[in-house]
């Protein structure tokens, strides 16, 4: 399948053995996952991950879309899939269905499949930790080349903890000042929360405890103030702590761009989390405003198929381009 207008690069033929050129018989690769987390509802963090993920399909690669929405998702309105009785995120988490593998579901678009989310349960939206991290490990054994998690808006334990295992970590905003906010708070939330898992048992994390209330006694107000304490107490978790936050390297798309100065807006924040977090942040690239958007959404449609020619699909399929290219 090839859309209008569509280029080369995006119709390569698929290689079901493998997208990565591993050789038949040999082990199967663990797919990449890619998390989308934000801290504001309404930013369009669902429609880039099924509109990125449809693109990832038709360039060739499985896919599986998991909407890890458990309060509310609704990915699969993004695609038009009819929910009726068909198994969904719940039946696994309640054990009727042992492997997420049997959860995913075939859509329209040949190489892509959904899992839907827990719909019409409102106790699903809490999970333990140790189910997080079977659910990941389940989700790192899909057949797929890429896994994309639809995640919940807002800092829960649950939205933080599938962000931060999944491989690349893309956090959506829009240019309004509450979207920037939101999305910072985001990101800071995720630096302590992974800080706290990676530091569970070192001497340093009473003094990171502290660190997570802005108000706290020590006068610990930046990452760089907690730094030097850190280095007080231990060098050694000194290192490991500059370590672990290099790792993080979250990416950024900024959605409903208008003007140019707001295309440069994914520039000035990377600044500002560099210099109050000390995180890398890189800005992978931005969706226009386009009214093309709101009628395929409405229409319960993907924009890269019904709007091929769009601005925003040509926007999308420049930030999977990029991202392809990263991953040879």
């Amino acid at each position: 399948m090839r859309l209008t207008g569509t280029p080369s690069w995006l119709s390569a033929r698929r290689d079901t053995s493998s997208s990565r050129g591993v050789q038949r018989g040999g082990p199967r690769p663990l797919p990449q996952v890619w998390a989308f987390g934000g801290g504001k509802g309404g930013i369009g963090k669902t429609f880039l991950a099924a509109n990125l993920g449809a693109t990832v399909a038709l360039a060739g690669r499985r896919v599986v879309l998991a909407d890890l929405d458990l309060g509310g998702g609704n990915l699969h309105t993004c695609l038009g899939v009819r929910t009726g009785s068909r198994v969904n995120l719940l039946d696994y988490l309640d054990h009727r269905v042992e492997e997420l593998e049997k959860v995913a579901i075939e859509t329209a678009i040949p190489g892509m499949r959904l899992i839907l989310g827990a719909l019409s349960h409102p106790g699903a939206a809490e999970t333990t930790r140790g189910q997080r991290i079977e659910m990941m490990r389940q989700i790192r054994a899909l057949q797929a080349d890429v896994v994309i998690l639809d995640l919940s808006a807002g800092t829960g334990r649950q939205t933080l903890d599938f962000f931060l295992a999944a491989s690349v970590r893309f956090m959506v905003t829009t240019p309004e000042p509450t979207a920037i906010e939101n999305m910072y708070q985001f990101l800071r939330a995720a630096y302590y929360r992974r800080l706290a898992h990676a530091l569970s048992g070192s001497p340093v994390r009473e003094v990171l405890r502290a660190a997570m209330d802005q108000r706290n006694e020590r006068g610990i107000r930046t990452p760089g103030d907690l730094l030097s304490e850190v280095e007080k107490i231990d060098s050694q978790e000194a290192a490991r702590f500059k370590r672990v936050i290099s790792e993080m390297r979250p990416r950024l798309i900024v959605n409903q761009v208008r003007d140019s100065d707001e295309v440069k807006l994914g520039f000035s924040l990377r600044g500002v989390c560099r210099k109050h977090l000390g995180v890398d942040l890189d800005y992978v690239g931005y969706v226009n405003f386009d009214d093309s958007v709101w009628r395929s959404v409405k229409d319960r449609q993907l924009l890269v198929q019904a709007f091929p020619q769009s601005d925003g699909a040509m926007y999308i399929r420049r930030i999977v381009k990029k991202l392809l290219e990263e991953g040879r």
